[in-house]
């Protein structure tokens, strides 16, 4: 890999990669190692993956790296030195707030998965740093206590998500100083979605489809979970929520339509008729390079696109709702508000796990969602702990309903 030189004046950020045995840490650590003048890992994080933790210390050399496995920091601490590195070993959830927040990063980069996620990425928030966020679930349960701790903090979000950044991308600086100001100018915010592998598939004909069809995405290489959502267009459900938060616009001036190419990201229309659209080829380095780098544009080793290469041609069509249910939950859960979108985010976690399991069918997965979304009404999300509380609640409730809906043996 050829590093690219930065300006000798240039300032070099210290950068937390928290997940970064996932696939979102590995390409963004594939972007800081293209800029060693530049950008700089300081720390990493993973879940439990010590052996893996301890290779990418090996390329990297963090100064901290941290295990969220409490248990495990003895085999992190003791394969650090045996690698003999002088990284430094931390373990536990609260080792990993501290990092996020302290004074060995000015980034981070939260890309832990699930509501895991949740309590480095408002700790950084809090401490202002620059967040480069790929943790869905942190806007989706506390998308209020998030973007507050954020204008509290000065802290600066970047999102990683392709669709969500595309809009970043497209909106002009004086629309991303504080929220109130994010809609000045915009008519709407268009969502692209690639439709997954059952787009344009009837409801009835998605009944036995199989787990190995599900997670047969298109498109993308994803985790299990993430390309169910993607089936299932709950993903995009859940964007739309983030998007609310992110850019301060209801539910109704945020749309979706289905692009099965996925070189259109996004798009942003404005009060005067334009509509500007961010394109590229479907690789994650580009998000996390603009994050990075912002407001500078920096090489990301991905290629630029090629229309004609790609087929020449961008397909739109709207989202088929009866098929695809989840995609109206989601936006019925945050016109509801409050812990609604905890809620959906929790049942829909139960559900998926059990379709991955073969325990329930495909479609039992928006059924669930929506039954514990009529047992469980919003509430005010006025704290960390009432969200906590409820997530457990809905997932309690999710995995009770879960009798209903059992595939025979």
């Amino acid at each position: 890999m050829n590093a690219v030189a930065a300006p000798s004046d240039t300032v070099r950020h210290d950068i937390a990669v928290l997940g970064a045995t996932g696939s979102i840490g590995s390409s963004a650590l594939d972007v800081i190692a293209r800029h060693p003048q530049r950008l700089r890992a300081t720390v990493l994080g993973a879940g439990h993956n010590v052996a893996a933790l301890i290779e990418l210390c090996r390329i990297h050399r963090p100064l901290h790296a941290v295990i969220a496995d409490a248990d495990r920091f003895a085999e992190l601490r003791d394969g650090l030195a045996s690698a003999g590195l002088a990284t430094r070993a931390h373990a536990g959830a609260d080792a990993v707030s501290e990092l996020a927040a302290g004074d060995a990063c000015d980034t981070v980069v939260a890309a832990i998965v699930g509501a895991a996620g949740l309590p480095s990425t408002l700790a950084a928030a809090r401490a202002g740093k620059r967040l480069l966020l790929a943790n869905k679930e942190s806007l989706v349960l506390a998308g209020e206590l998030l973007m507050a701790a954020a204008r509290e903090g000065g802290a600066t979000i970047v999102p990683i998500d392709s669709e969500h950044n595309a809009i970043f991308q497209c909106l002009p600086a004086a629309t991303r100083l504080a929220a109130g100001e994010r809609g000045a100018g915009l008519a709407r915010i268009i969502l692209t979605a690639s439709g997954g592998p059952f787009r344009g598939r009837s409801r009835a004909s998605l009944e036995e489809v199989s787990v190995e069809e599900a997670v047969k995405h298109p498109k993308w290489s994803m985790g299990p979970k993430i390309s169910v959502d993607s089936a299932t267009l709950m993903n995009k459900g859940l964007e739309v929520i983030e998007a609310h938060h992110l850019f301060s616009l209801p539910g109704e001036r945020i749309d979706v339509l289905v692009h099965p190419q996925s070189l259109v990201h996004s798009m942003v229309e404005f009060i005067d008729g334009s509509t500007l659209a961010q394109l590229g080829l479907p690789d994650m380095r580009t998000a996390l390079a603009v994050g990075l780098g912002w407001p500078e544009r920096l090489e990301s080793g991905v290629s630029g696109l090629d229309l004609l290469a790609q087929g020449g041609r961008l397909d739109f069509e709207k989202p088929d709702l009866e098929a695809f249910p989840c995609l109206q939950l989601a936006y019925d859960a945050l016109a509801a508000g409050g812990t609604a979108p905890a809620v959906l985010n929790a049942a829909n976690e139960v559900a998926v796990a059990a379709f991955l399991e073969r325990r329930i069918g495909f479609l039992s997965i928006p059924a669930l969602v929506a039954e514990t979304l009529a047992a469980l009404p919003a509430i005010p999300a006025n704290s960390l702990e009432a969200l906590q509380d409820i997530d457990q609640r809905a997932r309690r409730h999710a995995v009770q309903g879960l009798a209903a809906h059992r595939l025979p043996a």
